[in-house]
């Protein structure tokens, strides 16, 4: 059963707020929220957060960097998949206006290195502005398996495996992009996760999803998968964002570009049969709960789109996402909006150019919505 625990617009799923002015936006009304006690202590161990995020981004860069394409997960080095496997094409790429995109002919990002690093920015910046903090979910101390899905470059499943040594961490991706030399206790797959999952019962303790809005088909179907992968009493912890912008100066026009690139972004995923929608109007919350699982929470946040914010971390964390959205438009545009709508070459450039711009009018003020949803499997007593 979904709890009406839904915090918008907060700190942290723990800290007090404090009530919004009537003339105050989104992203001011989250800074004034920062007062907090809690809050002040984060700001108190801002250097060494900082400090933090960014080693850890810069070391898997530079692993990735000194283990060149050799160091990369190959069809001889990857595991025993869990679901159908995806060696015998893992190397061979689409090439689309030279960026290289994966065989999964359905999934729109490319997987070359212009992405990648925009994928490790993507994590440092999220990092940064949820104060350190890898996950939400209240999971305690004895975390034996964890499951990463969508994993990327995989450096959210090397930080959670650094910081739990105990716990058996598995990323998994369509692409092999995720390095060789990780710690002992991280290992990649390569897997289709819309395939019939195969791995047991009851076997892992958390599941995390994260940034996979337009790659999913049928979220109903994906979600009873992740209940029955989880153990009773076992979390999972789902972190999207709503692809359309909006501006704290006030409401955008229908035909303004920050609402009318996105929405034919979202046209060409439902022409792909996957949703770019789920995010919105507690869908993440209701599927979870069709699904089975309890205790939903709900987490809003908005995230300001470069340096505009005046609360030092959010700055940094705004310039930070600009620069991952700044590194992937054009990417997602010439799959999207070139290979699935027809769109011109030059169409697609003009637009992601306009766009763009958009981002980086600090008049504007521009910022997205984030969203984490947190849920556990009942125990079987409460079945």
């Amino acid at each position: 059963m979904c709890s009406d625990r839904n915090t918008e617009n907060s700190a942290s799923p723990r800290s007090p707020r404090a009530a919004a002015g009537p003339d105050e936006g989104p992203i001011t009304a989250h800074i004034r929220g920062l007062t907090s006690t809690r809050d002040r202590i984060l700001r108190l161990r801002q250097p060494k957060t900082k400090a933090m995020a960014t080693t850890r981004t810069g070391r898997l860069m530079a692993l990735r960097d000194e283990a060149g394409a050799g160091g990369m997960l190959t069809s001889g080095s990857i595991l025993s998949s869990s679901t159908a496997s995806l060696s015998e094409s893992i190397n061979e790429y689409r090439r689309i206006q030279g960026r290289t995109y994966t065989q999964k002919v359905d999934y729109y990002a490319p997987n070359d290195e212009k992405q990648n690093e925009a994928l490790d920015i993507n994590h440092w910046w999220s990092l940064l502005f949820l104060g350190d903090k890898l996950f939400l979910s209240p999971l305690g101390n004895n975390v034996q398996r964890v499951l990463d899905v969508g994993t990327g470059t995989g450096i959210w499943a090397i930080d959670f495996a650094d910081e739990h040594p105990s716990a058996e961490v598995i990323g998994v991706d369509v692409s092999p992009i995720q390095p060789t030399w990780t710690p002992p206790n991280c290992k990649f797959q390569i897997d289709d996760i819309e395939k019939p999952w195969t791995w047991p019962e009851g076997h892992f303790d958390y599941i995390r999803v994260s940034n996979l809005e337009g790659c999913v088909a049928d979220w109903s179907e994906f979600y009873e998968q992740a209940f029955k992968a989880l153990r009773p009493g076992g979390y999972i912890e789902i972190k999207e964002h709503d692809i359309e912008l909006k501006s704290q100066a006030g409401p955008l026009p229908d035909d303004h570009i920050l609402k009318s690139w996105p929405r034919s972004l979202l046209k060409a995923a439902g022409i792909l049969g996957k949703t770019g929608l789920q995010c919105r109007d507690h869908g993440i919350a209701k599927s979870l709960g069709a699904a089975g699982f309890s205790d939903v929470v709900e987490q809003k946040f908005p995230v300001p789109i470069g340096g505009w914010a005046s609360e030092p971390r959010l700055k940094e964390a705004g310039l930070g996402c600009l620069t991952f959205l700044d590194q992937s438009l054009e990417g997602f545009g010439m799959f999207l909006l070139k290979e699935v709508l027809g769109w011109e070459v030059s169409e697609v450039l003009v637009s992601t150019a306009e766009y763009r711009k958009a981002i980086r009018d600090s008049k504007l003020q521009p910022y997205m919505d984030l969203h984490i949803v947190y849920a556990r499997k009942p125990e079987e007593a409460e079945a």
